[in-house]
């Protein structure tokens, strides 16, 4: 085997890529800004307990795990942000008030999450902590599109669901944890037949209401549909009229409803949200509401604090991108006479990207288009076009 292949599922990202990848980056940051967002920016590596520590504990079969030469204590490597920027805002900050913040940054999958994914996605996340109105949610909502039309994605189209529906539904029921989990995944996929053999012994009422969830997805006809055959269970109408509330104030997006849609169901506490992209098979982004999700990691006060954010992969992302122009250039000639120095260094602080052709050989470069070109005319350097 080659010493310099790369290992499964990890890639170099090159000129192309990275250029468009850094665009979006700069994009998304600079729109969360716009919003009042805060750039916090956690390490890659952090101490195993404290990594997986509340709802990172999910997160242990896809964190790479290694020993500290320094203290023998075990380390992990960063495989979601969203529980260390929940650290920061419990820990760290502190604050009593609403905080916003954003972050972008690599995380590590042992595993990838989906076939062709990288296992080394560039994570870009927005989070709201201290307000658990639905403002916040609609705010979270609109961030994330914005930040796609940043991106110049098209034909968006955002799925909504709620985590208290299928919750409200199982309340009282005494199962196994696994067998909870495998009805999770089977109304995800809308498996009637393993849902039927996994509810058999649930209460009717549960069960009939887990069955009705497998076809509860579509259009605005599915709220009205679930108010009918789901209305009697505590806490669903809330939760329905909630859904409505926020599909009324979205804009620019198609918008559905997947009420069986259980992904994150130990992790999202209410409304939930995917987003796609036309052309694109897998969601670009993904967000919600995760309530209580910094209390492990209160210090002295109180840090049961409601949360909702989203995430995307910039990696996937880019893939999904309207792609963009080069940079346009000026080509210089390379010389060690002041003028023509002072004349680039001029350019340069101008913001002009100037490409010296060093002596003997021409640049080859990809991602940069020279248009002009840098000329000495009666001892003067002026630019002029291609």
């Amino acid at each position: 085997m080659s010493a310099w292949l790369l290992p499964d599922h990890i890639a170099d990202v090159l000129p192309s890529e990275a250029r468009h990848i850094e665009e979006l980056r700069r994009d998304l940051l600079d729109t969360a800004r716009g919003y009042g967002y805060e750039l916090v920016i956690p390490p890659l590596i952090e101490h195993l307990e404290s990594l997986l520590t509340g709802t990172g504990e999910a997160l242990g079969l896809q964190t790479f795990k290694l020993v500290d030469q320094l203290s023998g204590r075990s380390l992990g490597l960063r495989a979601d942000t969203t529980p260390q920027v929940a650290r920061i805002d419990a820990h760290l900050l502190g604050r009593q008030g609403l905080t916003r913040l954003c972050y972008c940054g690599p995380v590590l999958h042992t595993r990838p999450e989906r076939p062709h994914a990288t296992r080394e996605p560039l994570q870009f996340g927005a989070e709201i902590y201290g307000h658990a109105g639905r403002e916040a949610d609609l705010e979270i909502l609109a961030l994330a599109l914005d930040c796609l039309r940043a991106a110049q994605v098209g034909g968006l189209s955002v799925d909504l669901g709620d985590a208290r529906i299928v919750r409200a539904l199982l309340a009282g029921v005494m199962a196994p944890s696994q067998r909870l989990a495998e009805v999770h995944a089977a109304l995800v996929i809308k498996d009637a037949s393993a849902l039927d053999r996994l509810t058999r012994d649930f209460p009717a009422a549960a069960r009939q209401g887990l069955l009705a969830l497998v076809g509860l997805y579509g259009g605005a006809e599915v709220l009205d549909e679930a108010d009918r055959v789901l209305g009697s269970h505590s806490g669903v109408a809330p939760a329905l009229a909630n859904l409505r509330w926020l599909a009324a104030r979205l804009t620019g997006a198609r918008t559905s409803f997947d009420l069986a849609d259980g992904r994150g169901w130990g992790y999202y506490t209410g409304a939930r949200f995917a987003v796609y992209a036309d052309g694109v098979g897998d969601a670009v982004l993904r967000g919600g509401r995760y309530d209580g999700v910094g209390a492990v990691f209160g210090h002295k006060l109180d840090r049961e604090r409601p949360a909702v954010g989203f995430s995307l992969d910039l990696k996937q992302l880019v893939r999904a991108a309207a792609s963009r122009p080069l940079r346009a250039a000026i080509r210089a000639p390379w010389n060690d006479a002041p003028g023509l120095q002072a004349a680039v260094a001029a350019l340069r602080q101008r913001g002009e990207t100037v490409v010296c052709q060093l002596p003997g050989q021409d640049s080859q470069i990809d991602e940069f288009h020279c248009d002009r070109e840098l000329i000495e005319v009666a001892g003067q350097w002026v630019i002029q076009s291609l």
